[in-house]
């Protein structure tokens, strides 16, 4: 039985082997718990599916047109499924491998944003699932259907919904990315301020840009994104302020002219 890897402290000193070691057991630790997971998603995978088909009209029932495509589609969806509940597992392991590299209050900085990171990708995949997808996929099916005979494959419909979910979840995780920027000191909140517009024109070019999102989920994205960008500016006011009285604020970060 693999032993649990014990966390270094910050300026522990370790050979290279000891580190691969480490490693090692945490590859071992995090493939086994998506292992394990799998095994409880494969085995409810018509649970999972049935949450999934709820979008769909009631008389719409998803086709497969090959013989393995019923064996591959569950599969995949029960595989996706592992991992988005293996998540904060595999980000502990992560950051339990990483966190001797850091200070000691450093490393509560970033338990915290980890933690709001976990509760921001939660709540993202959440607006997909009951907002997004409810109201795009009536929309799409039935567009134009006094000339189409709309049918749906399950293959890329549950891969549509997979990566639409996933998608949310990623966008909405903005104000960990930003705050992180203003924490290193590549930008600050009067830099982000004073370039608001150009901040929201890049929203809209990253939501457009997302794999597999019509101009109708993209919309419903786009709104709580661009409400988030907002959030982050102000968030970085306050935190920028609140790490500058504690002297933990790295270099001299960009500023601008003013607000707009």
């Amino acid at each position: 039985m693999t032993r649990l890897p014990r966390r270094l402290a910050h300026g522990e000193e370790a050979s290279l082997v000891e580190h691969l070691e480490e490693l090692r057991t945490r590859l071992i630790i995090s493939l086994g718990a998506v292992v394990i997971l799998f095994i409880i998603t494969y085995a409810f995978r018509d649970t999972i599916i049935g949450w999934l088909s709820r979008p769909l009209p009631d008389d719409t029932k998803p086709i497969t047109l090959s013989p393995t495509e019923p064996f591959t589609t569950s599969f995949n969806v029960a595989f996706y499924a592992a991992i988005a509940l293996a998540i904060p597992v595999l980000v502990w392991q992560l950051w339990a491998f990483l966190a001797p590299a850091l200070e000691e209050r450093h490393q509560r900085t970033v338990v915290h944003l980890v933690i709001a990171a976990t509760v921001l990708l939660a709540i993202g995949m959440a607006f997909a699932y009951w907002v997004v997808l409810p109201t795009a996929i009536p929309f799409l099916l039935n567009f134009d259907s006094d000339l189409y005979n709309a049918q749906v494959r399950a293959k890329d419909y549950y891969s549509f919904a997979i990566v639409t979910i996933l998608a949310c979840g990623i966008l909405f995780e903005l104000p960990i990315f930003i705050l992180g920027l203003v924490r290193l000191g590549i930008v600050s909140a009067a830099h982000l301020r004073s370039n608001r517009r150009m901040g929201v024109g890049i929203c809209i070019i990253i939501v457009v840009l997302l794999p597999g999102v019509d101009f109708v989920s993209m919309g419903l994205q786009a709104i709580p994104v661009l409400l988030l960008f907002e959030g982050s500016i102000w968030a970085a006011v306050f935190f920028e302020k609140r790490w500058a009285a504690q002297g933990v604020l790295p270099g001299r970060p960009l500023t601008g002219t003013g607000d707009s």
